[in-house]
């Protein structure tokens, strides 16, 4: 796969990135790319939430959100593929250019929007997955801009999805949907977590899916105890940390630097594990975590791990290094976790918290 796309990368990064994308996309869902030989090791397999992840190495959402090429993606190494944001209604995002590069940071900034092809497409992309299914799906659940009622539009994903995603997540942090954040402060979330829940429950009496909160880096500390408390309270499934940052370090160099949305990617990694190290001490690592943000090496996975991470995702890296990257990650892992002593990756999980 390496090979593959030192071949086509260079030509892709002279595109438009959006564009870029969605060629990327498109040669994947029709299986124009070659997938690696399968690399395993017995460290790093787990069991969460009763899934089998072959490696904790995942694909975050953002890149499919559609859901139109999550087994292709397995195939390239990933040891579960989280599709969407997707919201009830098909919405077509931010104007364009809302996509940007900023190459010599190792970083993007996306406004997309949630652009999204709405909950009927995406499940009728899942339903016809192919069998032996090789790895987790998870659904990203967003609500639509023009939206109301929030929490309408997560609990209508939850019954559109609980029977067809092995995990659910309710993404409350995208900063490119105005009022989204608000849902994170405490009353707020707990209101929608009982809403989500009960429907939940309805949907899926007898095996839900576990549903799991992704949060954003910009928060403060007592933002950070609240969410780790209603989370513990309403018995969620774990947390997602985190989303991009609308925050700038100063280290930027790139002239797009100040492009309103989302930063992703190195200048994220800090800050990002940060945030994750913080709500495993919050929940006193009894709440499985998945550690996201500025994901580029074996050993940035790794710090996550050590951080409280039992899984990680990445997608930013993709941009600038192809899906090659997905092996070396977790040949590189395996090593680490070898070299330190640990039979398991779940042995490392909060192996640096005091």
């Amino acid at each position: 796969m390496t090979g593959f796309y030192d071949l086509i990368g260079p030509a892709l990064r002279r595109l438009d990135p959006e564009t870029a994308h969605g060629l990327a996309l498109g040669a994947l869902k029709r299986g124009l790319v070659p997938a690696p030989p399968a690399f395993g090791d017995p460290r790093l397999r787990q069991t969460l939430w009763g899934l089998e992840f072959a490696n904790p190495v995942g694909l975050a959402a953002g890149f499919d959100k559609d859901a139109e090429a999550v087994d292709a993606m397995l195939d390239q190494g990933f040891g579960f593929v989280e599709a969407g944001t997707v919201t009830p209604k098909a919405q077509p995002g931010n104007p364009k250019p809302r996509l940007f590069r900023l190459t010599r940071d190792g970083a993007v900034i996306n406004r997309l929007g949630f652009n999204s092809a709405g909950h009927g497409v995406v499940l009728g992309n899942l339903l016809t997955r192919r069998r032996p299914r090789p790895g987790p799906v998870g659904v990203n659940l967003g609500k639509n801009a023009d939206s109301t009622d929030a929490a309408d539009d997560y609990t209508t994903g939850v019954r559109v999805f609980a029977g067809t995603a092995d995990y659910l997540v309710v993404n409350v942090s995208s900063p490119n949907t105005p009022g989204l954040r608000a849902l994170q402060s405490r009353d707020a979330l707990a209101d929608l977590l009982d809403a989500v829940q009960g429907a939940l429950a309805a949907a899926a009496p007898e095996n839900p899916p576990p549903l799991l909160l992704k949060v954003a880096p910009d928060l403060t500390e007592d933002d950070k105890q609240d969410i780790a408390e209603v989370a513990s309270e309403k018995g969620l499934g774990g947390i997602i940390a985190t989303n991009t940052t609308i925050e700038r370090p100063d280290s930027l160099t790139d002239r797009r630097r100040d492009e309103a949305g989302g930063l992703s990617g190195r200048p994220l990694f800090d800050t990002s594990t940060q945030v994750l190290a913080d709500f495993y001490k919050l929940t006193e690592g009894r709440l499985p975590l998945i550690g996201v943000g500025g994901v580029a090496t074996g050993a940035d996975a790794y710090a996550k791990i050590r951080a409280g991470a039992s899984l990680v995702q990445l997608y930013t890296a993709l941009v600038f290094e192809g899906p090659g990257l997905v092996n070396a990650i977790n040949r590189d892992l395996a090593a680490r976790l070898k070299q330190d002593g640990f039979a398991n990756v779940a042995d490392a999980v909060g192996a640096d918290s005091p």
